[in-house]
């Protein structure tokens, strides 16, 4: 027996069990319940169909996957969200038959209605309010404890537990760190940089120890490469610079220049990178020399060796790079004068306590005179 819509699957806000056991129609037992549950099932894909967003799918289907029982404030927000096209007593109904944990009734969503939230439930909706809104500043990258952080430091008084459990009920999560592209191009002569750093990046202060490389994003228009420098101490990129060419050592050369300027003083500083032929031309090397800085290199081919700046290379792509899709060199470069503002002045690094760079150098300066920086690095 095929079914031709027997039960007005059309119009799924009049379906119910009296109406399908009124049919008339000689269905299976199991195709009641299966009605009702894909019904579900159907409302979530033609979400993810109008929106376009799978991760609002992912959010919608974890609501129903958690065995306990959601708070009142969560089951009437989703009730709101989609009343307007399943009647109360069919999504009440279905979800409280078909769901592990159970559901709220149609007579308690209106008793809810009509008595107000409580004060929890009001607090609730403000703090998930604020939490997106966090979110979305951030790039959408602060998992659980960097958002506990922040809303802390805001002053707002939220548990850790607190922050998870609204993070889950507004379909919130982090990003991991994303693995890092291969851009070096094997140098055609002899590399006699040393390793000076050992795999040890640890700096007593700011600019002592630099890190750089370079990775790639594809656009419409072909690959477009950018070159960070790193502060080893603070994870302040120091310089960085765009091209839409990696040919020579124009690209690291210009984020060189940048983060020079910046430096305070860049006397003893070690700078440390792969083995890129960009990093081992003679243009490059003089420019480190110029400026009394030590030339510092790993193992061929060991990513480790050059870890912290993989490491923001990650981030990068991560965080900016794979959210959305490029068109040229110009569209690349305005997105990562923001992204870089945003990692050196607000971003919560966790290898730093969950500050920002800026504050760490800012506490740095004050607690060491300029001088005094100056006369260890005199004698480096």
């Amino acid at each position: 027996m095929s079914y031709q819509d027997p039960v007005g699957l059309s119009d799924l806000s009049k379906v119910d069990r009296g109406q399908v056991a009124g049919s008339g129609l000689d269905l299976p037992s199991d195709f009641v319940s299966f009605v009702m549950v894909a019904t579900t099932s159907l409302l979530l894909q033609a979400e993810s169909r109008a929106t376009g967003h799978q991760r609002v799918v992912e959010s919608r289907f974890g609501f129903f996957r958690i065995r306990t029982r959601p708070t009142t404030s969560e089951m009437i927000r989703f009730i709101d969200e989609h009343r307007n096209r399943f009647s109360v007593e069919f999504i009440c109904q279905t979800l409280n038959t078909h769901r592990e944990g159970g559901f709220l009734s149609s007579r308690g969503y209106r008793q809810s209605k009509a008595r107000g939230l409580s004060s929890r439930a009001f607090r609730d909706a403000a703090l998930v309010e604020r939490i997106t809104e966090v979110h979305k500043q951030n790039y959408g990258v602060y998992g659980i404890r960097k958002m506990w952080r922040v809303l802390r430091r805001q002053g707002i008084d939220i548990g850790r537990e607190q922050t998870a459990r609204l993070m889950r009920s507004a379909g919130l999560s982090g990003k991991g760190k994303g693995g890092a592209p291969i851009t070096t191009r094997k140098p055609k002569g002899p590399d006699h940089r040393p390793d000076l750093v050992k795999r040890e990046f640890k700096a007593p202060g700011p600019n002592r120890l630099w890190v750089a490389d370079i990775t790639y994003v594809r656009t419409r228009k072909g690959f477009v490469y950018t070159a960070f420098v790193t502060d080893v101490f603070s994870r302040r990129i120091v310089g960085w610079a765009l091209s839409d060419s990696m040919r020579t050592e124009a690209l690291p050369l210009q984020a060189l220049n940048q983060a020079i300027v910046c430096a305070k003083e860049t006397t003893g500083l070690i700078h440390h990178s792969d083995h890129g032929s960009q990093y081992v031309s003679i243009v490059y090397n003089e420019r480190l020399a110029e400026h009394g800085i030590a030339a510092s290199t790993g193992t061929v081919g060991d990513s480790y060796d050059n870890a912290l700046a993989e490491n923001v290379n990650g981030s990068y792509k991560n965080e900016l790079i794979h959210r959305r899709t490029w068109a040229d060199v110009v569209d690349v470069e305005i997105a990562t004068f923001e992204w870089v503002n945003w990692w050196n002045e607000s971003r919560l690094h966790q290898s730093l306590g969950y500050r920002t760079p800026a504050e760490v150098e800012t506490e740095f300066w004050e607690h060491h005179p300029s001088r005094e920086i100056m006369e260890i690095k005199a004698q480096a």
